[in-house]
């Protein structure tokens, strides 16, 4: 199963990573298009009136001509290039800590078990105001720049100024930076005392350790159905998807398979070893499931393996292969198509050189009601195919359609709540909550069930969040909107302190009462035949 590994969507895959300069033969001939590139850079660069970044202009040239490709060729410079593989290389060097930045302070949400900061004696609620005494708070500095200070090479060390609740003056922590894991699956939890929940966020290098691990931990404590959560995924490593895909599927199933211009087709099976063949299967999807998560959810329904909820997926089957310049930077360069096993392409329609237009694609769905009414959907004949073992109809012509559409609920979040959450008046004050109470709430709730039972948020917290608003000149529309919001926010909020207690699968349980994908998933496990 394991051949070349491509590109996905916002974030990428490792291929072989090809050298530009050494892999191709370049023409320099004197009719050459290269040959009129370079003379125009050494005249601008001769002769134009003031003087030029050449370095710039090159670039700048660069992503002009991918600018008129499809929508995902792209160059990154080496900065870019490194900030965009880290979150899928598995790891990363730093200090080991989960933070939020509230009134531009830094402050620390969890340390990362075992790690540097937590091994240092950091706790949660602890704000860094300073790193090897630099300042990093009340100085408006961007949260990427907070990150490269925090974070360095294995073995290096980084003295942290602290400020603790109920200790006057600044603390002093001087943490040694090593390995941190970094997590693709999120959550991963018991629904009923049968049915469990993975949620994927991103395919990565170590994904598929992590969902075997995790099937294992649910297996042991009674899990016999699965729901895999793929909504917000944006894509990953291709190898991560098909090993995953794999664990449903039996002997030579094909998962995927691409095709393109001067690359070789490649198909990628199964072979037969996976855990999960047997078991009942629910993939949830929404708009922003991209690429990666597109193909196992594609192999699932074509197999008719399991049951597909949610709305169309996002439509990203352009395979792009990156190519490595000698400083660092790269061009991500389309060369081939994905196409699901009953030969459905997954990549949306585009218009080459329109990437403003293919931006706000995910946009116009929702102007033309696609989110809200399965209704407004229409496929041509020809757009029609069949999955392989039931001859069940799918679509193909961009993404993946569910098997059973749950519409977008968009009065669960009305104006009022959207400007208060934007402008994160929610999560500073679940954050504000949370450091007054920090000692007091695992005390009253030693369990996540007893707190999920008998947690209530004070309305204090959301009449405070109410006010900061009508400071800002946010308020509802009327009565019946501030109690909509009242209801959301209050969810909300009990979910995000569960996180800042427990973990993200708390997070997600105590949301799921009011999360109708989810619902449906069940009652599909729980009473269609699959």
């Amino acid at each position: 199963m394991r051949k070349a590994i491509f590109f996905s969507f916002l974030v990428f895959e490792v291929f072989s990573f090809l050298n530009a300069n050494a892999q191709f033969t370049l023409d320099f001939g004197s009719d050459s298009p290269l040959r009129k590139l370079q003379t125009a850079e050494t005249m601008i660069n001769n002769y134009y009136v003031e003087d030029v970044d050449e370095d710039k202009l090159v670039e700048d040239a660069i992503r002009g001509m991918l600018e008129k490709l499809d929508p995902h060729s792209a160059y990154t410079d080496p900065k870019e290039t490194k900030r965009m593989t880290e979150p899928l290389a598995g790891d990363f060097e730093g200090i080991g800590v989960q933070f939020n930045i509230v009134e531009d302070t830094l402050v620390v949400v969890q340390t990362i078990s075992g790690g540097p900061s937590e091994k240092a004696g950091i706790i949660g609620g602890d704000r860094i105001i300073s790193v090897n005494d630099t300042a990093i708070a009340g100085v408006k500095m961007s949260r990427e720049d907070i990150m490269s200070k925090l974070r360095g090479k294995k073995g290096t060390k980084a003295k942290l100024g602290i400020i603790r609740q109920g200790i006057k003056g600044t603390l002093f922590f001087t943490v040694k930076r090593d390995k941190i894991p970094l997590r693709t699956i999120n959550a991963a939890y018991m629904l009923t005392d049968k049915v469990g929940v993975v949620r994927i966020e991103s395919f990565g290098a170590k994904t598929y350790k992590e969902f075997v691990n995790a099937l294992d931990s649910l297996q042991k404590v009674g899990m016999k159905d699965l729901i895999l959560d793929l909504r917000d995924n944006s894509g990953g490593y291709l190898n991560a998807a098909v090993d995953i895909a794999n664990e449903f599927l039996g002997n030579k199933q094909l998962i995927v398979y691409t095709d393109g211009r001067k690359v070789k087709s490649e198909r990628y099976l199964s072979d037969g070893t996976g855990s999960m063949q047997d078991c009942k299967v629910v993939v949830l999807i929404n708009e922003y499931s991209a690429s990666a998560s597109e193909i196992v959810t594609g192999a699932i329904q074509d197999h008719d393996r399991g049951f597909v909820v949610g709305r169309r997926s996002y439509g990203k089957g352009l395979v792009q292969r990156p190519l490595m310049m000698n400083d660092g930077s790269m061009i991500r360069l389309t060369v081939a198509h994905y196409y699901t096993p009953s030969g459905r392409c997954i990549q949306k329609p585009y218009d080459k050189g329109k990437g403003k237009d293919y931006a706000r694609e995910l946009e116009d769905r929702l102007l033309h009601g696609e989110l809200t009414n399965a209704d407004s959907i229409h496929f041509a004949d020809s757009l029609k195919f069949t999955t392989l073992r039931l001859k069940r109809t799918v679509y193909g012509g961009g993404g993946i359609m569910p098997d059973e559409f749950v519409p977008l609920d968009t009065l669960k979040y009305p104006e009022y709540y959207r400007k208060l959450a934007a402008k994160s008046l929610i999560i500073n004050a679940t954050l504000r909550y949370v450091d007054a109470n920090r000692k007091t709430l695992p005390q009253r709730y030693k369990t996540f069930e007893s707190y999920n039972n008998g947690f209530t948020v004070p309305d204090e917290v959301i009449d405070g969040i109410f006010a900061e608003g009508e400071k800002q000149n946010i308020k509802p529309k009327d009565e019946e909107e501030k109690a909509m919001a009242r209801k959301t926010i209050s969810l909300l909020v009990k979910a995000l302190v569960a996180r800042d207690i427990w973990t993200m699968a708390e997070y997600y349980q105590v949301m799921n009462v009011d999360d109708k994908m989810m619902q449906r998933a069940l009652y599909t496990i729980e009473n269609k035949n699959l």
